[in-house]
C-alpha cells in the first residue's frame, strides 16, 4: 500500500469556509490551540496563494525561532560527521541561517542563485504528479510551518526544517538539482498511477532516505535523513542493500518508524548513474517489466 499522503495532517475548509488543519490524535500540538491556530493560518496563506505573488510571510515567533536553532545546533555535528561531500559543499555554499528560520522568499533567492531551483508555498499534501512534475521545471513545494516546540527534535510530519535544512542544501548543488529534475522529467512521463508510485519510492529510497559510501564510511545523502536528529543516527541500523531501483521502487515502507532498510551507493556518482539513468529512461513498460521481474523473484 503507498502511504505518501500519510505525511501531511489532512488540509479542509470549515463551515465558514476557513482552512483548518487536521492534526492527528497522537500529534504533539494537538492539544495546543495556539499551534493549531498558527499551523492554520500559514495553510490558509499557502492556500490562497497563486504563481507570480509574492511568497507568504510568515511572523515566526521566538518558540518556533528557538525549534529552529536547537535543531540546527543538533544537526550541524551529524552533518560533519554523517553527511556526504556533496551535501557539506552545497550547504556551506548556500549559507542559511542557524539561528532564525529563514522566510520562504531568502531560501528561494539563496538556492535559486545556485542552481535555478525556486520554491512555492505549500499547505500541506501535494498531489503526486504536481509534486513531483513541478521538480522538472525547477520547482520545489514547501511548507512553511515548523513542528511543536514540545519536541524540538522530533516531528511526525515534513516541515520547514526539513523542507529547507534537507532538501533547500541539497537543492544549492548542480548535481543533485539534476536529480531531482530528472525526477521531475520521470514523473511527467510515465501515464499510469502505478508508474509514478514507482518513482516516488524510488525518489523516497535515494533523494529522501539514500546512503553511500565514501571515505570507507557510510554517509547520508538523503534530506530526510539530513534533516532527521534521530534518523541519521539510526541509519547503521538498517539493513543496507545494493543500489537497485527495480528493488527500490517495490519496497514498502513504514514512515512512522525508523527506515529498517536503505539502499547504499559505492558511491555518489552511482548514485547518478544508477537513479539518474533510471529517472532519464523510466517508462510505463520498463516499470511493468520490473515489476514482473519482482514478483518473478519473490516466487522464487
Amino acid at each position: 500500500m503507498f502511504e505518501e499522503g500519510q505525511l501531511y495532517a489532512p488540509i479542509t475548509r470549515d463551515n465558514d469556509g476557513d482552512v483548518v488543519v487536521v492534526l492527528g490524535d497522537d500529534h504533539p500540538g494537538v492539544s495546543d490551540e495556539a499551534y493549531r491556530s498558527r499551523r492554520n493560518a500559514i495553510a490558509a496563506a499557502a492556500t490562497d496563494w497563486s504563481p507570480g505573488q509574492p511568497l507568504p510571510v510568515v511572523e515566526y515567533t521566538d518558540d518556533e525561532h528557538d525549534v529552529w536553532r536547537t535543531v540546527c545546533h543538533e544537526l550541524q555535528p551529524l552533518h560533519r560527521r554523517l553527511a556526504c561531500n556533496e551535501f557539506l559543499t552545497a550547504q556551506e555554499a548556500l549559507g542559511l541561517p542557524t539561528e532564525r528560520i529563514p522566510q520562504l522568499t531568502e531560501v528561494s533567492g539563496l538556492v535559486s542563485a545556485h542552481t535555478g531551483f525556486t520554491y512555492h508555498p505549500a499547505a500541506g499534501l501535494v498531489p503526486l504528479r504536481d509534486f513531483y512534475g513541478s521538480l522538472a521545471d525547477g520547482v520545489f513545494h514547501s511548507t512553511q510551518y515548523i513542528r511543536h516546540h514540545s519536541v524540538p527534535l522530533y516531528t511526525p510530519e515534513p516541515d520547514v526544517i526539513h523542507e529547507v535544512v534537507g532538501h533547500g542544501n541539497t537543492l544549492a548543488s548542480d548535481r543533485f538539482a539534476h536529480l531531482y529534475r530528472a525526477a521531475g522529467a520521470a514523473a511527467r512521463r510515465v501515464e499510469t498511477t502505478e508508474a509514478l508510485e514507482f518513482v516516488s519510492k524510488v525518489f523516497w529510497f535515494s533523494l529522501e532516505f539514500g546512503v553511500l559510501r565514501e571515505d570507507n564510511r557510510v554517509k547520508a545523502y538523503g534530506a530526510g535523513l539530513l534533516s532527521s536528529f534521530g534518523e541519521i543516527q539510526e541509519m547503521h541500523r538498517a539493513v543496507l542493500e545494493p543500489l537497485n531501483t527495480a528493488r527500490m521502487g517495490t519496497q514498502k515502507y513504514d514512515i512512522t518508524h525508523y527506515q529498517p532498510i536503505l539502499f547504499c551507493a559505492a558511491s555518489f556518482a552511482e548514485v547518478e548513474d544508477v537513479v539518474g539513468g533510471f529517472f532519464d529512461d523510466v517508462s510505463d513498460d520498463s516499470i511493468a517489466r520490473l515489476d514482473a521481474e519482482q514478483v518473478t523473484v519473490a516466487a522464487e
